[in-house]
């Protein structure tokens, strides 16, 4: 079947190329909209998720269980179009990569958290407990990609709703960059980061790591999907260089999510 997403002005796959693809994605759960209206995304988000060809694809909002959407979209009444069999990273996962997924959030009839896709062989994989008040879960899912000859520290991240708290999540995200990760090891560090206010790039750069922009330094908007006019969706780098950011668009691109993918391409410094 021909992927209507394909059209998203992608450049060619990276496969054996010097350039390492990677893939920030807010899913929103995998469904959208409210009430009666409410449908379910997964299935066409798998199409999405095909089509970025991202050798790393980091995930928020992914859901492993959850008892009433299971029951809402059953598979009784939607065929094969009905909630998957399988946990959403499982499902999401092109065939041949590897998958890390760990829980952020527990919610009434289910949870959801971080994944991490890859085409690469995947290391230990560490999560993070970073939340800073009773109303927010939140966490850090950190793990080594075995990229070519070199392993890369990846953590995909979904940061809090208040500013303060936010803060006080990065600076714990820098210290783990910090302490726990080689001097001279890549880092990607990617996710939704909530920061509407522009406020997390000084924290960040102080553990070394650099915003990935457009050629023109431009910041990439990609909230809310329709119309996007905020970058709340962000690559951070030590040890590679950005040399392309893209944002696909687009009618089927904003259905699939309140937020659209960002995907940029690094290659190693020095």
């Amino acid at each position: 079947m021909l992927n209507p997403l394909q059209s998203s002005l992608l450049p060619p796959s990276t496969v054996g190329s010097s350039c390492l693809r990677v893939a920030t994605y807010n899913i929103h759960k995998g469904v959208r909209g409210m009430g009666p209206t409410k449908r379910l995304e997964i299935h066409n988000l798998g199409l999405a998720v095909e089509a970025l060809d991202a050798d790393i694809v980091c995930l928020q909002e992914v859901r492993h269980f959850h008892e009433a959407e299971s029951r809402r979209f059953s598979r009784t009444q939607f065929g094969h179009m009905g909630w998957p069999s399988s946990p959403q990273a499982d499902y999401l996962a092109p065939e041949g990569y590897e998958v890390a997924y760990r829980t952020n959030a527990v919610t009434r009839g289910g949870e959801h958290g971080n994944a991490l896709l890859a085409r690469w062989p995947l290391g230990d994989v560490g999560h993070h407990d970073v939340s800073d008040h009773r109303f927010e879960q939140r966490g850090l899912l950190h793990v080594p990609v075995h990229w070519q000859d070199v392993t890369v520290h990846v953590v995909v991240v979904h940061l809090g709703l208040i500013h303060a708290s936010r803060a006080r999540q990065a600076e714990r995200l820098a210290e783990l960059v910090r302490s726990q990760i080689p001097a001279g090891a890549p880092v990607v560090v990617a996710g939704d980061f909530n920061d509407w206010n522009e406020k997390l790039d000084g924290i960040l750069e102080d553990a070394g790591l650099q915003r990935a922009l457009g050629p023109d330094d431009s910041r990439v908007a990609t909230f809310p999907s329709l119309v996007p006019v905020l970058s709340l969706d962000r690559v951070y780098t030590r040890g590679l260089r950005c040399v392309s950011v893209m944002v696909p668009r687009g009618a089927s691109w904003a259905r699939l999510s309140d937020h659209l993918p960002l995907v940029v391409e690094l290659e190693r410094v020095g």
